[in-house]
């Protein structure tokens, strides 16, 4: 399985994101530049965290108009599974593939740290190596993580399951304690916790290897 690492001006966690593709999970990964115009050549498309464009305008906004856009819009129509972790979440709301917006943390401070979740939906392609209610640890650095979405959109997430990890302390303050959604056809995830630094005990959680895991378990068995 080939994963291709988009990366931006001002992304940071590109590299952590490597390591946990090719040294923990024993897959190809690529470091895509954002003026890429196809990833017809991958199997799975990464954003990572970080500041892409300094965070100008908004978060994720100047990214979401980058060369490489239509390409990942592509292959998520494609059914190729999206993962975007902290930046990458924001960026896959501003362009519209998954709901709601990240908005300042609650106490408007940047805050990091592990963080306790719950794994709330072990049925999607990205998180089937967990159990259903299975408590997680993964770490969170972000000023901007506070999930927002209008009623209407919270009630469609959570009828259709597609709130995948809540957290435990709500350290950011957001709606339904959100810390990660999936699309309505499951293969695009965005989180603002970080499972690529949560690959190794050393990193003091490996908690979040069994997501990377569940990725390529869907790719094998071409669900």
């Amino acid at each position: 399985m080939k994963f291709a690492v988009v990366v931006f001006p001002g992304t940071t966690g590109d590299a952590d994101m490597v390591h946990a593709i090719t040294d923990t999970l024993g897959c190809d990964a690529d470091y895509v530049r954002y003026d890429t115009n196809t990833l017809d050549d991958f199997d799975a498309i990464v954003l990572p965290g970080g500041f892409s464009y300094g965070d100008y305008l908004r978060c994720g906004a100047l990214a979401s108009v980058s060369h490489i856009i239509p390409a990942i819009k592509a292959a998520a129509d494609a059914s190729k599974p999206i993962l975007g972790v902290g930046n990458g979440f924001q960026i896959l709301t501003e362009i519209g593939l998954l709901p709601g917006a990240l908005i300042r943390n609650r106490d408007m401070k940047f805050i990091c740290g592990h963080r306790s979740l719950t794994v709330e939906n072990a049925d999607t392609g990205f998180t089937n190596q967990y159990s259903q209610g299975e408590t997680i640890t993964l770490p969170i650095a972000h000023g901007w993580g506070n999930y927002y979405a209008d009623e209407r959109t919270l009630a469609a997430l959570q009828a259709d399951s597609r709130i995948v990890f809540t957290y435990q302390d709500n350290p950011d303050g957001s709606a339904e304690n959100i810390a990660g959604i999936v699309n309505e056809s499951g293969n695009v995830l965005g989180m603002m916790p970080h499972p690529e630094r949560a690959v190794e005990r050393l990193l003091g959680s490996d908690d979040g290897v069994r997501l990377f895991q569940s990725i390529l378990h869907t790719w094998r068995a071409g669900v």
